[in-house]
């Protein structure tokens, strides 16, 4: 019978394993280090913040893999043997495999600051840095998190729910302003400090000191400001998992290359996941892409593929969704940090400061190209849609209705919205 080994349990790994049972009777085999069984990786927040336990984030129950004949080995993948084609695991077993998908995810980025090896310093991505960010956040006094981005903002979160204080270095003039326009960030940056946070900004870590204990007891900033504090995030993004194969022959730059099929150089070797780097262009997209559900779409096409029906990853217009604090964000298309000369904007924001959309097309064209919308709920097929008929702006400002997906009695803001436009970009009505 014909062997399926998985390296990896999280969305990727997990969505390969289910639709390939799903289509064969394939044996599959998923290894993982870091838990027994699949969790849901986006809510371990909020089992820090005790809205749930452990257990909550489980999509299935532990007898679910049993019952549909998908083996779980709890142990850590060290080397892949290309020639013999077999997993060599921490325990010393080895594992053979006629198909390999390699869905090892991200790693927490450390730029080698002095001090970043303390006690008390950590990242946020896996099980354990939550079980670290436990036992490192017990009655502390003050804590500083380096970097902004989706991963700072949800440390923030955490911590202002224990009622920590908390300060965040950003480099940027706004929060997450390497991603967001200057608006929507200056925006964000608002709604943080609301929250009582100490948010810093054009603000960069030179060092993290210790104390006599080992432990770490400040940062010292660039511009030589001083903080106490006795535990630091940091949160400055991640990279792929992938070091401990670099002498495996497959190859990989950041990531582990892949063409459109999500195949390696090696037949019969996938990767899917964070750990992966595309090799062909797909407009509007980076080659790596760390985000939840591209994880997910991976895993569904890969799995495609393994069971006889060859599919190519295609994703489709960019998307994303997330939140800080009390404020969803939502994005479609293409809308960069910085306006393009091919570009023109249209910023709304509402009065209470919590709500905003931000649309960007082109200039000759009027070609509709990207939304970011904070606040306001949307429907992620109707955006996707127009961007794949390619409509125009003021198309989609008329029917922003259609695209509003906030519960019946929430307030609207469609026609506020409109007007403003027609009033800043008049040649559009």
């Amino acid at each position: 019978m014909k062997q399926i080994v998985i390296i990896g349990n999280g969305i990727s790994g997990i969505t390969a394993a289910r639709y390939i049972r799903k289509q064969t009777d394939y044996r599959i085999t998923v290894i993982s280090s870091e838990t027994e069984h699949f969790f849901s990786r986006t809510a371990l927040m909020y089992v820090y913040m005790g809205h749930l336990k452990f257990n909550n984030i489980k999509p299935y129950e532990d007898w679910f893999w049993k019952k549909n004949r998908i083996d779980l080995l709890f142990d850590r993948a060290e080397k892949v043997d290309v020639e013999k084609k077999s997993v060599w695991l921490k325990s010393g077993r080895a594992i053979s495999f006629d198909n390999l998908i390699v869905a090892s995810g991200s790693q927490s980025n450390f730029f080698g600051w002095p001090g970043e090896d303390l006690e008390g310093v950590q990242g946020l991505y896996s099980y354990q840095d939550l079980q670290k960010m436990e036992a490192n956040t017990k009655s502390v006094r003050r804590a500083v998190i380096v970097g902004g981005g989706l991963i700072g903002a949800e440390m923030a979160e955490m911590l202002c729910s224990r009622k920590i204080p908390v300060t965040i270095l950003v480099r940027e003039p706004a929060f997450w302003n390497n991603v967001l326009p200057i608006q929507d960030a200056s925006m964000v940056s608002r709604h943080i400090a609301a929250h009582g946070v100490d948010l810093r900004h054009e603000c960069e870590l030179n060092e993290i000191l210790s104390g006599e204990n080992g432990k770490v007891k400040a940062v010292q900033t660039k511009d030589g400001d001083l903080i106490e504090c006795d535990f630091v995030g940091i949160t400055v993004g991640v990279h792929p998992n992938v070091e401990w194969l670099r002498e495996s022959g497959i190859a990989m730059k950041q990531g582990i290359l892949v063409n459109e099929y999500l195949e390696t150089n090696i037949p019969g070797i996938f990767a899917i996941g964070d750990c992966v780097e595309r090799t062909y262009f797909l407009e509007g997209r980076k080659n790596i892409e760390q985000v939840w559900y591209t994880a997910r779409m991976m895993g569904e096409v890969v799995a495609q593929t393994i069971s006889g029906k060859k599919t190519r990853y295609q994703p489709g217009p960019w998307f994303n969704s997330a939140k800080f604090f009390d404020i969803e964000y939502q994005t479609y298309g293409i809308v960069g940090n910085s306006l393009q000369d091919h570009e023109v904007e249209f910023y709304w924001e509402h009065s209470s400061g919590r709500k905003a959309i931000h649309l960007i097309w082109e200039k000759e064209s009027d070609r509709f190209k990207g939304i970011n919308a904070f606040g306001i709920r949307m429907r992620h097929e109707t955006f996707d849609r127009w961007l794949r008929e390619k409509r125009q702006i003021d198309f989609v400002v008329d029917h922003l209705a259609e695209a509003n997906f906030d519960p019946e009695f929430s307030e609207r803001h469609e026609k506020e919205i409109r007007t403003r436009f027609l009033k800043r970009v008049p040649m559009m009505g």
